[in-house]
């Protein structure tokens, strides 16, 4: 006796073949652009314009490598400081404001606090370029246009942050553990960060790995605010190398390679800290 598919079942097993095909294709159009950088900045310039981009020949990667560094007296290490300096700094400097406010938000009663939280929110639909221009004319006024402040300050704030803080400061913190730390004798500040900025973690984690994306990959305010190509972060710099390519090829494969090298942090970044997402995701769950 064959056995057969009931009707019920063969709707449910094409729509989960359905999904793995999309999310197939997906993972595939996501990661093809990656994996073409690893290819190219393997190869020499050569091999980067012809056509066998695939091949095992023309293997230059460390020499790749020396030239990126060489390049311009060393101009690619320092760029790549200056990332590490504005992204790890702002976005820790900016995580602690945005989720202290957002938890301000949540569990304090003020004048207008929905009317600010609007504001708040209606500051997180504004572009970052339409703000470009203020910023400039500010810190023009403040001395501090091709500074390092210039780059630093301007991301110090984070209204998605205080969004993402007052969310997880609700669902994290019940307010009878604050009503407790208040009749042990705790003052305010000491209830926040003993009490309440433990069990922030997952928010911290997440407004952390949001505010270093943007910041790593912020583009325009430095192109913006800095003349001195020893201020500059890697967007700008590579874009500037990108742009000298056209007329001098052998900025061409230094691209490449620094590109891929750029992108390693960021990976970094959520392999570490997705372990203490997840859990603290998953703590939440079940309380």
């Amino acid at each position: 006796m064959s056995a057969t598919v009931s009707p019920a079942r063969r709707p449910a097993l094409l729509g989960r073949t359905t999904v793995k095909v999309v999310v197939a294709i997906s993972v595939l159009y996501t990661l093809l652009p990656l994996l073409w950088l690893v290819l190219a900045s393997a190869k020499n310039r050569d091999a980067l314009f012809g056509s066998d981009l695939l091949s095992l020949g023309d293997f230059s990667f460390v020499q790749n490598l020396r030239d990126l560094f060489a390049m311009d007296g060393g101009l690619y290490g320092r760029w790549y400081m200056n990332s590490l300096l504005y992204a790890v700094l702002g976005a820790a400097v900016s995580t602690l404001v945005s989720v202290a406010c957002g938890y301000a938000f949540d569990k304090y009663r003020f004048r207008h606090k929905e009317k600010l939280f609007g504001l708040v929110l209606a500051a997180v639909m504004v572009p970052q370029t339409v703000l470009a221009l203020p910023l400039y004319l500010m810190a023009s006024e403040a001395g501090l246009v091709n500074t390092f402040w210039a780059v630093l300050v301007p991301v110090l704030f984070n209204p998605f942050g205080v969004y993402l803080g007052r969310l997880f400061a609700r669902g994290y913190v019940p307010d009878e553990v604050l009503e407790a730390a208040r009749v042990d004798g705790a003052g305010e500040l000491t209830t926040y960060t003993r009490v309440a900025l433990r069990m922030l973690g997952p928010g911290l984690i997440t407004a952390f790995l949001f505010q270093l994306t943007a910041i790593w990959n912020n583009f325009f305010l430095p192109m913006v605010m800095l003349s001195d190509q020893n201020l500059y972060p890697l967007s700008l710099g590579l874009y500037q190398w990108n742009s000298s390519a056209s007329v001098s090829p052998e900025y061409y494969p230094v691209v490449i390679i620094g590109s891929l090298l750029a992108v390693l942090p960021l990976i970094l970044a959520f392999v570490l800290l997705q372990r203490f997402w997840r859990s603290g995701l998953t703590a939440g769950a079940v309380k």
